[in-house]
């Protein structure tokens, strides 16, 4: 970690919360809100966020899996996200979210009205606008624990 945090001090909490409490809590409610109000599938939620996970290099991330209704993705996942264009085991909202993922995070610009056409046959608007927010807040707060040292410390709210 790069940052000096107190011994008796969880290192999420104190640099989220104490160390900017005007920003972190809020960035904090942004990331759990993700998870806890999402109305994606799971399969391609998992897929985007995965695929961020795998680009941000953010250990907590990598080894994350969500949890929805008792319900987890299979093993053998992760490797098909970092596969997305070949693998067999994914349909086509999912193949599309891990592509989404991986564009917006490495070739923005490059998102052209051939992709937008394919999304909007599989995604609704309010789908697209979903899944973008997440994108961003993984990409964001991925990268933000992951530079700072705090990935292997990470634990989200939900889950302490």
């Amino acid at each position: 970690m790069i940052i000096d945090v107190p011994e008796d001090k969880d290192p999420i909490a104190y640099v989220w919360g104490e160390m900017v409490p005007g920003i972190g809590p809020a960035a904090a409610g942004l990331s759990l809100a993700v998870y806890e109000h999402t109305t994606l599938g799971l399969r391609e939620f998992e897929a985007a966020r995965l695929r961020i996970a795998q680009i941000n290099g953010c250990i907590f991330c990598l080894d994350w899996r969500t949890e929805r209704d008792g319900q987890v993705v299979e093993e053998s996942f992760a490797g098909a996200v970092e596969e997305w264009r070949t693998t067999d085991a994914f349909d086509d909202r999912t193949r599309l979210a891990a592509e989404y993922a991986e564009r917006y995070a490495t070739d923005h610009h490059g998102i052209d009205q051939s992709f937008w056409d394919r999304m909007s046959a599989h995604y609704s608007d309010a789908e697209i606008v979903e899944l973008s927010m997440c994108l961003g807040s993984w990409l964001a707060f991925g990268r933000l624990n992951h530079v700072l040292g705090l990935d292997t410390a990470c634990v989200l709210p939900s889950h302490r």
